[in-house]
């Protein structure tokens, strides 16, 4: 009971610091909370969603007129399968439809609505009611999230340049085909539509659904089963044989953004709990230095040095346990919006749940450290004698230097101000130290707002994509360099660049193959130690495919095709997210050595002040049958980079919001504490004469320099350290090197807005030495 009333007592004489602190580990519980509830959850998300929507765990698809017997057999004698499905569906490797404000293109898989299938049958999240409608079809729910489509909108889709006109009848949940950055979107329509689309033969479709014993076995099985039945020869690799999708792939797309978000919620919330603690041994110091004479008594009258300690942890404990449950309370408030960004991300519903070893753990991180701070802070009583307190901790007397006589020259004030600065340097550097850590804070969430809703183009190279204009795929291979020298002579068209892919195996395990007639055309330069390759000879790999395989630079791998099989010279080290980060590159002339009839019909065309739909429809009426699945690329990538928006801009807002409260607590803690500290001071300087604005502008000024140089500090940091740091965030991504744009001016202006509202918080703040008047300083006396 005495160490409460000791522990009470030190609350009651520091209101205002108390409110602060509360509101501080609130915050920092509140971020804890959630972003380690995202990390439990996501660990298990996909999987307990794979689960219930009874997906499987891969989808292998092929046209019905290239299917052979053996290629069903295959799967259902393999002793890895557990359960395996076939069925027949509408496919296009290449259909185009609106998303949101802009035409995408994507592979297309469309099945029967009412067929009863083992795997992945329809789950709808909402219909519209009543009888069964004329050219219905449902569509994943991203379309409602990300797209804007409501229930009863037009759809419209495009296969082989036909329109095919529906109405949007239903929302459902996929996990494996649900969202646009796997590259093939899924939909239902019912028998009736179903079929009437199906006569369209182009578009007749199979679908193999398989399920393995263990889905540690995804990689192996789908390697063995392309090697087994290679692209016989002749097929363009653009419209390859197979084409698929596996749990592991659509896990690590699904989850890639969700899981830096949660990393920056993480670290955010670490520099939160930072602040929150030297906040605490700040003020531990504090009161040990104002209260010696307290202490003095204190162990004058019997109590142990471990007696006071414990009073002052015990106020420390009971401040963080109810802002900790407080906080753990109010993030179930908040994760229904970081819940909703998972939800825009992945196109599947997210159910909070609540997780009480989760809570506990959070909670008991904060208390922890905060023992352990208040612990190391107090420990210098254990060594102080009980006169020594009494005398206020004088052992031996100490000058310290005028650093600003008052008789230099400059104002007045700023003299003044700039003896209260020096006067308090350890207070200084805990300010800078914070102020630094919350700019860079800041700094860091608004580049990546920039760099993935503004100037995206660094993001999307991140990714792996090629920012060309359109991208077209010519049949007939002998037609090829024909029809590639008269697209370069076209006005609006810059450049022409052939980037294939197929798949090759690389020292006996298998990768995708990126081919390629000159890699400096592309503006996504994606090889960024060493080189792309120039001669028929070299190879470059991603690092990823470098670390399988155990190589490097200067060494050489054997590359084999299906058909021939040579060695290669190892050029260069690429990085990007696309197919897990395992991606090669070669040249044609190197991919003609290991297929002899090979020429590159997959187009890439860069072009200049022509708008992509007009130039589409002009290069349909001149080609015709010519060419084929021409997609306008650059309404692609705007489609799909627009899911990334919203969840980044939360992530900024919440980090800006953050910032601003943290400024706020600290400088209203700081400037509190030094208004009650020079309480007597401010006193006499009132009856000399000086007004209460000269006050309030003395603290302000003398905070400013403070402030000033932390915020630089913070700003530097973010502009050398924000792409290094977001390498390493993504290094599990494939990554290894990360270019975004970091716009001076804007970082510049941040900064700015960081120091103007500082200084206007601390002449909000430093008002309450209106209150300070001699007339109440006497009668106090």
């Amino acid at each position: 009971m005495k160490l409460w009333n000791l522990a009470l007592s030190y609350m009651k004489g520091s209101k205002s610091s108390v409110i602060s602190l509360f509101f501080m580990i609130l915050i920092a519980s509140i971020l804890l909370n959630v972003s380690l509830t995202l990390v439990f959850k996501m660990n298990t998300f996909f999987d307990e969603k794979f689960e219930q929507l009874d997906e499987p765990y891969i989808i292998i698809l092929l046209n019905r007129s290239n299917e052979q017997p053996d290629y069903y057999n295959y799967i259902e004698q393999d002793s890895r399968v557990s359960e395996a499905e076939r069925e027949a569906v509408i496919w296009s490797p290449n259909a185009t439809f609106a998303y949101g404000d802009t035409d995408m293109s994507s592979g297309v898989v469309v099945q029967q609505a009412e067929l009863d299938r083992q795997f992945s049958p329809i789950h709808l999240v909402e219909q519209l009611p009543g009888p069964t409608y004329t050219n219905g079809i449902y569509a994943p729910y991203s379309f409602k999230l990300n797209a804007g489509y409501q229930l009863g909108d037009s759809f419209a889709l495009h296969i082989d340049d036909r329109q095919y006109d529906y109405t949007i009848i239903g929302f459902f949940e996929s996990a494996m085909m649900g969202v646009p950055n796997t590259g093939i979107m899924k939909f239902f329509m019912p028998e009736q539509d179903f079929r009437e689309l199906e006569k369209h033969e182009a578009v007749a479709g199979l679908l193999y659904s398989v399920k393995l014993q263990d889905s540690g076995q995804i990689n192996t099985f789908t390697n063995e089963f392309y090697q087994e039945f290679p692209d016989p020869p002749g097929m363009s690799s653009a419209t390859p044989l197979f084409a698929g999708l596996d749990s592991e792939i659509v896990k690590s797309v699904g989850a890639m953004t969700i899981n830096i978000i949660t990393l920056i919620l993480i670290a955010f919330a670490i520099v939160i709990i930072t602040v929150a603690l030297i906040v605490i041994q700040f003020r531990v110091s504090n009161t040990i230095t104002e209260g010696l004479n307290n202490i003095g008594v204190l162990k004058a009258l019997g109590y142990t040095s471990y007696q006071v300690i414990l009073s002052m942890l015990l106020q420390f404990v009971v401040i963080a346990s109810c802002a900790g449950m407080l906080g753990t309370a109010a993030s179930y408030l908040i994760l229904p919006v970081f819940g909703s960004v998972v939800t825009t991300l992945s196109g599947l519903i997210w159910n909070s749940s609540f997780l009480p070893l989760v809570n506990l753990i959070s909670i008991a991180v904060i208390l922890l450290l905060i023992a352990a701070v208040v612990g190391f802070s107090a420990l210098r009583i254990f060594r102080m004698a009980p006169v020594v307190a009494l005398r206020g901790g004088i052992v031996t007397h100490s000058f310290k230097k005028n650093r600003v006589p008052l008789d230099s020259k400059g104002p007045l004030q700023l003299l003044l101000a700039g003896k209260t600065s020096f006067m308090n340097v350890k207070q200084n550097v805990i300010i800078s130290i914070i102020v630094a850590a919350i700019t860079f804070a800041s700094i860091f969430a608004v580049v990546l707002y920039y760099n993935i809703a503004k100037e995206k183009k660094a993001f999307i190279h991140l990714v792996g994509a090629e920012t060309s204009n359109i991208m077209l795929q010519i049949t007939d291979s002998g037609k090829a360099e024909r029809i590639r020298l008269e697209l370069e002579q076209m006005e609006p068209v810059t450049k022409v660049a052939v980037l294939d892919m197929t798949s090759m195996k690389i020292d006996g395990q298998r990768f995708y193959m990126n081919i390629s007639d000159d890699y400096s055309k592309m503006n996504n330069q994606l090889v960024y130690e060493g080189r792309y390759p120039v001669y028929d000879n070299e190879v470059a790999v991603s690092w990823i495919v470098a670390d399988l395989l155990g190589k490097d630079i200067g060494d050489t791998v054997e590359i084999d095709a299906g058909h021939e099989a040579s060695s290669f010279l190892i050029t260069g080290l690429s990085q990007s997210i696309t197919n897990l980060g395992q991606m090669t590159y070669m040249t044609v002339e190197g991919a003609k050595q290991l297929l002899p009839d090979y020429e590159g019909t997959l187009l890439n065309l860069y072009t200049e002040d022509v708008d992509n739909t007009s130039l589409i429809a002009q290069l349909k009426a001149q080609y015709g049958s010519e060419i084929a699945n021409v997609t306008n690329v650059t309404d692609t990538i705007q489609s799909q980079s627009q899911i990334y928006t919203t969840a980044v801009f939360t992530v900024m807002v919440t980090v800006l919001a953050i910032t601003v409260l943290v400024v706020v607590l600290i400088l209203y803690l700081v400037i509190k504490k030094m208004i009650l500290q020079r309480k007597k001071e401010f006193g006499v300087l009132r009856a000399m004469g000086y007004t209460s604005g000269q006050l309030m502008s003395q603290i302000s000024l003398s905070f400013l320099p403070v402030v000033i140089v932390s915020v630089w500090v913070g700003g530097v940091l973010g502009v050398l350290y924000t792409n290094p740091l977001l390498a390493v965030l993504l290094s599990g991504a494939g990554i290894r090197n990360v270019q975004f744009i970091i716009n001076i001016p804007l970082i510049v202006l941040i900064c700015i807005t960081l120091v103007l509202f500082s200084y206007i918080i601390c002449l909000c703040v430093s008002s309450g030495i209106k209150q300070i008047t001699t007339r109440r300083l006497m009668i106090e006396q």
